[in-house]
């Protein structure tokens, strides 16, 4: 056999290898882009071209324009590809110049080549089966990329509500683990007033809590697709009996409430939807990178810094200073949330430099809004599993900062008030006490009294008891 085949295109002739399921378009995109991005399509997008394809299969079976041998053999590639099978086989670069052209042929050819090898043919033998004529009848890139980023999009960002979830549900376990623990609340870094480190837990599982249910509506926004539009959002070149029964199809590959736009033009053209799904992205970010730094500074020290906190140790924090350990999780946390703010400006920029009836530059805008995906994704598992799921607190740096930190005197303020609580913290620094012994030496409170308005009921009641 010979180990070489030749294809040709409208530019052309080409020889590839013999056994390769991608064709000649693939093989010029390759060169074109080769390694611009440095990955491939993200599998994600692939997968979910194969579910697209195989909609498209479906209908143009349905509507007698695919013999049963070529339904069988195409529908049971792209369920590979849906499958994860084929990723391997789909070699051009994430970005890639004509709207995602490249990717659709590069998927047309392997499911072609695939279904061919399942008919018992050779790669190449395209009288039987074309990526064009057949794989790719009734479609256009314009339609099914948009179709297949939207479908994967949905798909990811339920593995990522699902990580979400659970590092929200992890603070809400620290929450009441260490209800217990008064320390000293700060604003603009400065001593504030008392809290609990249970209620700091609080308010990070509740901006989560936001985190998730912004995700829960994202699917809204990417729910509605253009599939049947083809190059325009018009249909040209499909069966209206094809435009209706694809998305039908469609929603039954997937299982996700899918449903074709009224308006397929704008649809085609307009990206904006992306802008707002990547700006829930950047939300969760930007939450990310406050508590991962809140972390980082509630554990600092440990001896010289807060140390109210500690966090597991997980490697040898310096190459020259002994028994450093660094908070090297939310650290990478916090590199991974400002990748997706990076992410977000190619995103709206991307979006906006669409032009009339189409936008070039969907590649930048498919990498780009499902790498946030999986960032956030693995930032948030990372965070939860090898961070927050073993932080640990330091009962006595809370006490002391507690005891020590004029924070303290407006715990006092209902029993002393205000004029005294000044005279009180004054006092207590001239002399180099703690607020509790300046309280207890001035007679002004007994030690139980003092310990009784600086315990965790009192310091995180909703307002005062009269």
């Amino acid at each position: 056999m010979a180990d070489r085949r030749t294809e040709h295109d409208m530019l052309g002739s080409r020889e590839l290898p013999a056994g390769a399921l991608w064709g000649i378009h693939t093989l010029r995109a390759a060169e074109n882009f080769s390694s611009l991005a440095g990955h491939p399509v993200r599998p994600p997008l692939i997968r979910a071209y194969g579910a697209v394809k195989l909609a498209c299969v479906m209908t143009n079976h349905n509507i007698d324009c695919l013999s049963d041998e070529q339904y069988a053999a195409l529908s049971e590639a792209c369920r590979e590809m849906a499958d994860g099978c084929l990723d391997a086989h789909i070699i051009v670069d994430a970005l890639q110049g004509g709207a995602g052209t490249s990717t659709n042929m590069n998927v047309n050819e392997v499911l072609a080549n695939r279904a061919l090898q399942i008919m018992g043919h050779e790669p190449g033998c395209y009288e039987f089966i074309s990526p064009s004529d057949h794989v790719n009848l009734h479609q256009s890139t314009n339609d099914t990329y948009p179709t297949a980023l939207k479908v994967a999009a949905i798909v990811e960002l339920g593995g990522l509500e699902r990580a979400v979830v659970a590092l929200l549900e992890e603070f809400q376990a620290k929450e009441k683990l260490f209800d217990d623990v008064v320390k000293v609340g700060r604003t603009q870094y400065q001593d504030a007033v008392l809290t609990t480190l249970g209620r700091e837990m609080s308010a990070y599982a509740e901006a989560f809590a936001r985190d998730r249910w912004r995700i829960y509506k994202c699917v809204e926004r990417l729910r509605v697709v253009n599939l049947g539009g083809t190059a325009i959002g018009t249909g040209i070149g499909a069966p209206r009996e094809f435009i209706f029964k694809a998305i039908e199809n469609l929603r039954a590959v997937t299982s996700l409430g899918l449903a074709r736009a009224e308006n397929m033009i704008d649809a085609t053209q307009n990206a904006d939807v992306f802008v707002e799904v990547h700006g829930i992205l950047k939300a969760l970010a930007s939450n990310l990178l406050k508590v991962s730094g809140d972390l980082r500074l509630i554990s600092s020290g440990p001896e010289a810094g807060l140390g109210e906190i500690a966090l597991p140790a997980m490697q040898a924090g310096s190459s020259i200073m002994p028994a450093k350990v660094n908070p090297v999780i939310p650290e990478a946390v916090s590199q991974a949330a400002i990748c997706v703010f990076s992410n977000d400006q190619a995103v709206t920029t991307a979006c906006s430099l669409g032009s009339l009836e189409l936008n070039a530059f969907m590649p930048l805008i498919a990498d780009s809004l499902l790498g946030s995906i999986d960032l956030l994704t693995k930032a948030c598992a990372l965070l939860r599993e090898k961070c927050v799921a073993g932080i640990t607190p330091n009962r006595a740096a809370c006490q002391a900062h507690v005891q020590g930190s004029t924070a303290s005197v407006t715990a006092l303020l209902e029993k002393i008030g205000y004029e005294k609580a000044v005279q009180l913290a004054a006092d207590a620094k001239a002399k180099n006490k703690t607020i509790r012994q300046a309280a207890v030496d001035s007679g002004l409170l007994s030690e139980k009294e003092f310990d009784e308005l600086t315990s965790p009921q009192h310091v995180t009641q909703l307002g005062s008891r009269k």
